[in-house]
């Protein structure tokens, strides 16, 4: 296995977990900044209120996206298997 190869897998690892991440960290970034400007126009200052908001969205996210983003797991995951005998041998 060449070096060029590891550097090319390394790089469609990497590519796939921020392709699969991206739509819920957008999604908890998007809910924690409303809840920040609520918290901030009504003076309200708890703490705990920021996280509630994000994980009901993350959970409500990963039922939307989901699907979409097993198939692109296993898309990439496929395609290591399928050549590992060319990255092998």
């Amino acid at each position: 296995m060449s070096e060029e190869m590891v550097i090319s897998i390394a790089e469609k690892g990497i590519y796939t977990t921020l392709i699969i991440t991206g739509p819920l960290l957008l999604l908890a970034l998007v809910v924690g900044l409303a809840v920040s400007i609520f918290q901030a126009t009504t003076q309200i200052q708890e703490q705990t209120l920021a996280f509630i908001p994000k994980i009901v969205a993350v959970l409500v996210g990963i039922v939307f996206f989901g699907p979409w983003m097993l198939s692109h797991l296993l898309s990439f995951a496929t395609d290591i298997f399928s050549n590992l005998n060319r990255f092998v041998g």
